[in-house]
């Protein structure tokens, strides 16, 4: 038996302008983000031969069909029509779901990957079908083509892999702290009344950071957006309000997702870990993953 693995690096939106099209490949978002060295990993096995089903766990726990229809949805599509056996498809999520940290994307990229590698599809062709599903199904607008690109990325027009246009800002020194707090549902906010205030705020905040591409510049946008749409408020304010006091750049909230995120710089490390003991938060110190998704061979062969 062949195993396949892929990695998908998770992914951070700092602000983002939703673009809805009737064709998913045009649909996406604009905006900027920044990708992680810890993400998802999904693995593949096939078994041929006998008639069979398509069987998805989350972090070692099965799930039915309806807790993982992305997954589901990109498993058919990629299938070849004539295909007979079975198919188990693992996925290992280093954050918790639903929190912004670009799961469902992760779940959609690397089962994609890993059955185009099996059945001799190519990278754009899964990606393609990856974002497809996350925008039929509500998980994601810009996720896929973002963790196709790597790094600190700027989607400066919207769509689907191969119509997408991403750039990078280049910067080193920085690590990233992730602090995942809660859940948010993309599709509830998406669907509410504070879609135009993130349009204006988002279509703002990339003109500024198209004129000055800088990642210090990116976290000051990003939490004068998340403050001034009204989706950082409450609580995860005042957290945000102390890790600022440790750090040189502003901290801010994930979109979407109870969460924050923030860049740390080597020396401000040890206070950044002593004030999420003294919080008593959940939190990871990431580094920023620089390249693309990756897909192979695990064990064994034919």
């Amino acid at each position: 038996m062949m195993l396949i693995r892929a990695f998908v690096p998770a992914h951070i939106t700092a602000f983002f302008v939703p673009v809805i099209e009737e064709d998913p490949l045009k649909s996406g978002s604009l905006g900027a983000g920044i990708n992680l060295d810890k993400g998802t990993n999904v693995f593949l096995s096939v078994e041929e031969g006998h008639e069979g089903n398509i069987h998805v766990t989350f972090n070692g726990e099965p799930v039915k069909r309806e807790e993982a229809v992305i997954t589901y949805w990109v498993a058919e599509r990629l299938l070849p029509q004539d295909f007979i056996g079975e198919i188990e498809i693992w996925q290992y999520f280093d954050f918790p779901n639903g929190h912004g940290f670009a799961n469902s994307a992760g779940g959609a990229l690397g089962t994609a990957l890993t059955l185009a590698y099996r059945f001799g599809r190519t990278l754009l062709q899964a990606a393609r079908t990856a974002h497809e599903a996350e925008v039929r199904h509500g998980g994601g607008l810009g996720d896929v083509v973002a963790q196709l690109h790597g790094g600190i990325e700027m989607r400066v027009k919207a769509g689907g892999p191969g119509v997408a246009v991403v750039d990078n800002i280049l910067v080193e020194g920085y690590r990233v702290l992730a602090i995942p707090l809660g859940r948010m549902g993309t599709k509830e906010v998406l669907e509410g009344d504070v879609i135009e205030a993130i349009r204006r705020a988002g279509e703002e905040a990339l003109e500024k950071l198209l004129r000055e591409p800088t990642a210090e510049n990116m976290m000051r946008l990003a939490r004068e957006f998340a403050e001034g749409t009204g989706l950082l408020e409450g609580e995860l304010l005042e957290v945000a309000r102390e890790i600022d006091r440790v750090l040189s750049l502003p901290s801010s909230m994930v979109m979407l997702g109870k969460s924050l995120f923030a860049l740390v710089r080597e020396n401000e490390v040890k206070n950044v870990k002593a004030l999420m003991m003294d919080l008593n938060l959940p939190y990871e110190l990431c580094g920023i993953y620089w390249g693309r998704p990756v897909v192979g061979r695990w064990i064994g062969g034919e």
